[in-house]
């Protein structure tokens, strides 16, 4: 065949796909942490989208179902749960088989032997399971327990799940080994039907030690993009709980920790022990406390904030007067109120017109919850879509007022969307001035976005490729929580 010249000779085209853009943090992810087994130590956390993923988890009755249950109760209900495993005590060695197929786990395949075995690895020991008979079993639930009866005397219990086998030693903490399964001189081999062997089974998880709630937290931190926490265990003390919050409060990640208080003392003026007042004179800005003989009340709470969505039109909101469905309001006297109000501490409270509110919709340290959560979106936002204006660019940004514009445009169409969703409204600039600005000033766009030109930068900073310094003013929009009316009438 004859030779042919390519048409890229003369029309050469060529397509390039621009990299795809980093998305935002999702600031509507709930983190309840509590001790329940359910959740693998290497694990750690799972995501539920709804309630019913967690009771076939957890069941109806673990402390993690029943904070749940408050957080997808909320009326617009939220969309992303996470749970999170506190390894409160010393776990076990686990070994878990592969998920079985329905051909694998189907009764016909076991009911056929007699003297079925497989050789344990606990410990460094090795240890033969031997004249295992499953001519007579019902359900693989039995043909655990017949592998249980002889592996206890080792120190390993067995489990059928529904799924898979999983073996796990009585033994706990890092002394706890358990490798994978190998088949036996004798007898008919299993390891490999349980799927618990090496080329099976999912890797051995090693006991680990008891941890304490700040360990627990510092590492789900790195496990997970959640922005809420809270802990679903009634153990925890005064001192803990502000261990956990002063760490949220110093992480570099913007998130929020809430707890309830169920104490009734936090209702006294004199008494000053309380988290609610200690957050308070620590001015811990990250740490929302609720009053409640519910111990779950501030996980509602925030399934309310947490339905926020920033990219929608006047969609921000001020936690005060909003509803806990499933809370029982709280009856006070204008002092107890006074008192929590005066404590920063939050209370669904009843009122005598026959409707309950939560009040006041603030953190421990002097900031409105609504002002937390949004700025902590705003710097995200402004961050990641001038991450992309760098990132996306198919030349360079170049380091030149026309440059320095780009930025500004990027920042300010963030700025435009905080102005949409009423996180940020026109106002008076009572902050002090800078570039053109000055205190008194009006924002009639809500805010104001500065740099210095780019002949006056210096030039070591020039030569590192830094941009100048960006400033903004915005002015919060906030919330009206009261009003006064005057009556005055004549006759």
């Amino acid at each position: 065949m004859a030779k042919l010249l390519s048409v890229d000779r003369v029309v050469n085209v060529t397509i390039n796909l621009q990299p795809l853009a980093a998305s935002r943090r999702n600031f509507g992810v709930l983190l309840i942490v509590g001790p329940s087994d359910v959740i693998a130590a290497a694990e750690r956390i799972r995501s539920y989208t709804d309630i019913d993923g967690v009771a076939a988890d957890f069941g109806l009755t673990a402390p993690e179902y029943l904070a749940a249950e408050l957080f997808f109760s909320q009326s617009p209900r939220p969309s992303l749960l996470q749970i999170g495993r506190w390894l409160k005590t010393a776990t076990p060695a686990v070994l878990r088989g592969a998920v079985l197929t329905a051909e694998e786990a189907a009764l016909a395949q076991w009911t056929n032997i007699e003297d079925g075995s497989l050789t344990l690895h606990v410990a460094g020991d090795t240890y033969d399971i031997t004249g295992l008979d499953f001519t007579e079993v019902t359900n693989l639930n039995a043909v655990a327990a017949a592998i249980s009866a002889q592996a206890a005397v080792y120190g390993v219990a067995c489990a059928w799940d529904g799924e898979r086998f999983t073996l796990t030693t009585t033994a706990t903490g890092p002394e706890a080994t358990l490798t994978y399964c190998t088949n036996a001189a004798t007898g008919t081999p299993i390891a490999a039907a349980c799927k618990l062997t090496e080329a099976t089974a999912l890797a051995p998880q090693d006991g680990q030690a008891a941890e304490t709630i700040k360990d627990c937290v510092v590492e789900l931190a790195d496990r997970g993009d959640w922005y809420g926490l809270a802990i679903a265990d009634n153990s925890l003390t005064v001192d803990d709980h502000l261990i956990v919050a002063q760490y949220i409060q110093a992480a570099s990640k913007s998130r929020i920790y809430a707890a309830t208080i169920t104490d009734t003392r936090v209702l006294d003026a004199a008494y000053t022990d309380d988290l609610a007042s200690r957050g308070q004179a620590l001015g811990l800005t990250r740490l929302f406390c609720l009053y409640s003989a519910n111990q779950y009340a501030a996980v509602s709470a925030l399934g309310r904030a947490f339905t926020v969505n920033f990219s929608a039109n006047r969609s921000t909101i001020t936690l005060k007067f909003k509803q806990l469905p499933s809370v029982e309001a709280e009856g006070l006297t204008e002092t107890q109120a006074n008192t929590l109000a005066t404590k920063r501490c939050n209370v669904f409270a009843a009122y005598n017109n026959d409707t309950a509110i939560l009040q006041e919709g603030v953190m421990s340290g002097d900031a409105w919850f609504d002002e937390i959560h949004g700025t902590d979106w705003l710097q995200n936002a402004v961050q990641t879509e001038l991450w992309n204006l760098l990132y996306q660019s198919k030349t360079k940004i170049p380091q030149t007022n026309s440059g320095v514009h780009q930025l500004i445009t990027c920042i300010e169409a963030v700025l435009d969307q905080a102005v949409n969703n009423a996180l940020v409204a026109p106002g008076t600039w009572n902050g002090d001035g800078f570039g053109q600005l000055e205190s008194g000033d009006y924002l009639p766009k809500g805010y104001y976005v500065y740099s210095e030109p780019i002949e006056l930068q210096a030039q070591s900073e020039r030569e590192q490729r830094v941009a100048p310094p960006i400033q903004c003013a915005i002015k919060l929009a906030g919330a009206i929580h009261s009003v006064d009316v005057a009556i005055n009438v004549n006759r």
